[in-house]
């Protein structure tokens, strides 16, 4: 019993490290790619307020732990199927240099392994289909505000020099990627705060009322947000290099329309405890800001490409964490 419950956490820590790695460029490739800083010490930025970030707030973690499906149909091999089928895409998406989304694929492997076990009846529908319809509102929601956005910023400095306005927002873009950064961890490293409440629930370490939100004990918080700080220490270039360059070329004050934009919106959905992607959100900011410059500077072809992977990051999850539930079944036989 307790070295699956161990296994639970490593996992779901193996996920928030590949998670810190794998969309480090959500945070920092605007900042990079505009020149502000350098990959080096952007990297450094993000970890550490990717930590602040994951210690604060439980409403995603809650989501998590309690909205996806009926815990006593939350088995241990359902955790184990749904973190194999994170880790795997995850993996598979890094190599290939696709900005997909952590949060989907968990959720998907997630719902994947739960119908595997149970069938369609143990999942919240009405939660799922929320998750999913955010899939298309977070990108969209980042692409109007980050067009708005910049649409604003371009009208109040209708009168500043452009050189004058590139070394305002060569220093303002630090800010905006800070937020980023912080809210990247507020929102994602509470996925894995929730799957290991999960465990813990499932093992009877914790209780969690009806109508209340998880109390998250703060060493799975201080390791789920280490996990991350150093995922993202690590680097995660080939993203970087998708998000900060392939999509659109651009400056400072377009690099911080575009983290300003996408933060807005990762504070608002981390407030109600919905778990949106932090890829979705800035990709959708970038395209916004990008496309008011000039439509065609634009890369919609990479857009496209990265919107495919949005779009298959649940059902190819879901099918390869109900694979592997099918698969190492036998071996939980109680």
């Amino acid at each position: 019993m307790i070295p699956m419950l161990v296994l639970i956490i490593l996992m779901s820590w193996a996920i928030d490290y590949i998670n810190g790695f794998h969309d480090t460029a959500n945070a920092i490739a605007t900042v990079v790619s505009t020149g502000v800083m350098s990959a080096r010490n952007a990297i450094v930025m993000a970890a550490c307020l990717n930590f602040g970030g994951a210690l604060l707030g439980t409403h995603v973690a809650t989501t998590i732990a309690k909205g996806i499906a009926d815990s006593q149909f939350v088995v241990p091999e359902v955790l184990v199927a749904a973190l194999t089928a994170a880790i795997l895409w995850d993996l598979g998406t890094w190599y290939f240099g696709i900005p997909s989304s952590t949060s989907h694929t968990l959720m998907g492997g997630l719902a994947g392994a739960v119908v595997a076990h149970a069938g369609f009846h143990a999942l919240h529908m009405t939660k799922l289909e929320e998750i999913t319809l955010f899939i298309f509102v977070s990108p969209m929601l980042g692409f109007l505000t980050g067009a708005l956005l910049i649409l604003g910023i371009q009208w109040i400095c209708r009168r500043v020099s452009s050189n004058r306005v590139n070394v305002v927002f060569r220093k303002m873009q630090l800010l905006s990627a800070s937020a980023m950064a912080f809210t990247h961890g507020q929102n994602d490293a509470q996925k894995a705060m929730g799957v290991i409440c999960l465990a813990l629930i499932i093992y009877g370490k914790m209780t969690v009322a009806p109508g209340h939100l998880v109390s998250v004990p703060l060493w799975v918080k201080l390791g789920c947000a280490g996990m991350m700080a150093a995922g993202t220490a690590s680097g995660g270039l080939r993203i970087i290099k998708t998000m900060g360059s392939r999509i659109v070329k651009l400056r400072p004050i377009h690099g911080f329309a575009a983290e300003t934009a996408a933060a807005m919106v990762l504070f608002t959905t981390a407030h109600f405890g919905i778990p949106v992607s932090t890829t979705h959100s800035i990709t959708g900011a970038i395209m916004g800001v990008g496309a008011t410059m000039n439509a065609n500077v634009v890369r919609w072809g990479v857009a496209g490409n990265i919107f495919v992977a949005w779009v298959l990051t649940i059902p190819c999850s879901f099918a390869i964490a109900y694979g592997t539930l099918r698969l190492i079944h036998p071996l939980f036989v109680r």
